[in-house]
């Protein structure tokens, strides 16, 4: 169902999409809420697989409120990101922006338990859950656990990235339309997220509400290098503790040493299911 203007809505989820049709559907067969409170954003990101309205409207289980947006070419995740922020703002009226990615899924009451969470925490401006990381080649599962409460999710960000991106949703009220940073590229979330703890409160709802798809070709792994120089920008810019941040640079230099399948190989055990 394509949404010209929507107004006066609970929720906008933003998703990126790039050559992904099969996992588009997923994610959005997986969403779940009031069909007049929220739509849908997909931002192609010149993509050859194109999508349309008819298409994904065939292949939904349920039906859907959403629209597409198309880049000409392919600009990356940052730019797809912030087209699609920018189209928010000045298509919608909406509490609150969610997001999710092709190929992962969301628990039947995610999205009405971060707005229940919201509505009844007022203080608190980014929420973010509890989720699952699923191979998609070895069909193999682990928990991603982190703190839940502000205080302790402050001290854990100079560590890691408490805040799984395809979990995250927060309020548009209070901030003046939130955009991705561009200097930390393949951790543009790590980078928003951090800059929005020091300003406003945040939580982690204790429940797996999310299962994150691994993508061995996913633009994470793949400029997993990238990623992780940016990350040590973000804490250096952020990081207001100082022998954290030390820790932190640490943490990041060892794990640009350690190939990406030992330390995956490594969490599938630890946090196996």
């Amino acid at each position: 169902m394509e949404i010209k203007s929507l107004f006066n809505i609970d929720l906008c989820i933003l998703i990126p999409y790039y050559n992904n049709v099969e996992g588009l559907i997923v994610a959005i067969n997986s969403i779940s809420y009031n069909l007049d409170k929220y739509v849908i954003i997909i931002v192609d990101d010149g993509s050859n697989q194109l999508v349309s309205q008819e298409a994904i409207s065939s292949k939904l289980t349920n039906k859907s409120n959403f629209t597409i947006i198309r880049l000409n070419q392919n600009q990356g995740i940052t730019k797809a990101l912030n087209t699609g922020l920018n189209y928010i703002y000045n298509n919608f009226s909406a509490k609150y922006i969610a997001r999710l990615d092709c190929g992962d899924t969301c628990a039947p009451d995610r999205f009405f338990s971060q707005i229940s969470f919201l509505e009844n925490n007022a203080n608190i401006h980014l929420i973010g859950t509890w989720c699952y990381f699923e191979d998609k080649f070895s069909g193999e599962t682990y928990k991603y656990i982190t703190p839940t409460l502000h205080k302790d999710i402050e001290h854990s960000m100079n560590f890691r990235n408490v805040f799984i991106h395809p979990t995250v949703m927060w309020r548009v009220a209070g901030f003046d339309k939130l955009q991705y940073p561009v200097q930390y590229p393949y951790a543009e979330d790590y980078g928003l997220f951090y800059g929005m703890i020091s300003k406003v409160k945040t939580a982690i709802i204790n429940e797996f509400l999310v299962c994150c798809e691994i993508n061995h070709q996913g633009i994470s792994i793949k400029n997993r290098p990238i990623q992780l120089r940016s990350r040590l920008k973000v804490i250096s810019d952020y990081g207001q503790n100082s022998f954290r941040f030390y820790l932190g640079a640490v943490k990041l230099r060892l794990l640009m040493l350690i190939p990406y399948q030992f330390i995956l190989n490594t969490k599938k055990i630890l946090y196996k299911i």
